[in-house]
């Protein structure tokens, strides 16, 4: 991923504001995985713009004069986009739009964007094509002309690319035909969940780019899809897995991100079932990546959205492998200050903030995965025994 060339890359700028909620040291880490997006969509970042405000302006977002120098940079520079971090209103973009003279996307714009490109099945498209009609609903007006005088690149993919003239009712239309056609599958799926028998289910859930993909393969010998990127896989995988003699249903889904569209939310909601209907999960966590505390406040925020947070839970802290080697790439590459601490002393922290009950593993290289494999036997084990007690003697007690 480092090695790829900036060249081809489309010139970007990122806008981001520090209010009385979101300090500077707050706003920099969200722009820094801005930047990282920005770059999984397909673009480079070659500046950031911050203000200090009480809070966005409402027709701009940003103070006149900041915009106004904004807007000379953006010409002596060529930039193709700006992104900002936050979600904008449909008046903002538009007036943004028409005083920059650029291609303006919005922190959901650009996580819809990537969806767009990661869909590869046909629900998982119909899934993002939802999200991106509810998304530009409310954006018609200007989002039509937008699309007349720009063609490709970051925030261009999905619906309405080729269809201008779409107006307001027939994109509701699409909407209700595309919730109609999700509903069809999610019942398929719902009965195929049913069809599974008296297996254990266990949900990977986490923090996008955190490895989940990976540890699914080392667990199950499967060969899902995993590529050093945020959101590398949208659909569910479903995998039979047997550890010992103990079968159970390892699922995998999308990972979470900050500021997760709720479009998406909604639109998802049917693989968010399959963390829901879980019996227990893994929460895969990123331990070389410098926020890795504030992504587990993140997943644990959406588990809460959805019911699933007081699921039996196991802590899994992958890419140990990383710890060190990503000190170096995320303070060159990405400009991030890495705060530098041995990762034994990290592990004794963890261990004693969560009770022993987490692990430290790397899934790519399957370092330490059979002290993770053990303690699944007996957690998985626990649950079927509690469930099926008469199947106890075929599966030993390991404690």
């Amino acid at each position: 991923m480092i090695e790829k060339s900036y060249s081809s890359l489309e010139k970007t700028v990122l806008i981001g504001i520090i209010t009385l909620n979101q300090s500077k040291k707050v706003l920099e880490e969200y722009l820094d995985e801005l930047s990282f997006l920005t770059f999984t969509a397909g673009g480079k970042v070659i500046k950031r713009f911050t203000q200090k405000m009480d809070s966005p302006d409402p027709k701009l977002f940003l103070g006149k004069g900041k915009m106004e120098e904004l807007a000379s940079y953006i010409k002596k520079k060529d930039v193709s986009s700006v992104i900002f971090d936050d979600e904008l209103t449909p008046a903002q973009q538009l007036n943004i739009e028409k005083f920059l003279k650029c291609k303006i996307i919005d922190r959901t714009g650009l996580i819809l964007d990537i969806f767009a490109q990661r869909a590869k099945t046909s629900y998982a498209r119909n899934q993002v094509e939802l999200a991106q009609y509810q998304y530009i609903l409310p954006r018609l007006k200007g989002l039509w002309t937008h699309l007349e005088r720009q063609k490709g690149g970051i925030g261009m993919r999905g619906p309405g690319e080729t269809e201008i003239e779409t107006d307001r009712r027939i994109v509701r239309n699409k909407i209700n035909l595309l919730k109609n056609k999700l509903l069809t599958i999610d019942k398929q799926m719902s009965t195929q969940r049913g069809n599974r028998g008296s297996l254990v289910r266990v949900s990977l859930v986490g923090y996008t780019n955190v490895g989940k993909s990976t540890l699914m393969n080392s667990l199950s010998k499967a060969d899902v899809f995993a590529e050093d990127k945020l959101f590398a896989t949208l659909d569910t995988t479903v995998r039979k897995v047997v550890i010992k003699n103990m079968p159970f249903l390892l699922t995998d889904t999308v990972g979470f991100i900050r500021k997760l569209p709720t479009q998406l939310i909604d639109s998802f909601k049917s693989t968010l079932t399959e963390i829901t209907e879980a019996d227990m999960l893994i929460h895969v966590i990123d331990i070389s990546h410098p926020n890795y505390e504030d992504h587990i406040d993140s997943v644990n925020f959406i588990l809460g959205e959805i019911d699933a947070h007081e699921k039996p839970i196991l802590m899994v802290f992958n890419k140990t492998d990383k710890y060190f080697d990503n000190k170096e790439i995320i303070e060159d590459v990405f400009d991030i200050e890495y705060e530098d601490k041995s990762l034994n002393k990290i592990k004794s922290m963890l261990l004693k903030e969560y009770n022993d009950r987490c692990y430290f593993i790397s899934a790519l290289n399957k370092k330490d995965i059979n002290d993770l494999k053990t303690e699944l036997y007996k957690k998985i084990r626990e649950i079927h025994v509690t469930r099926f007690p008469y199947n106890a003697f075929l599966y030993p007690d390991i404690n």
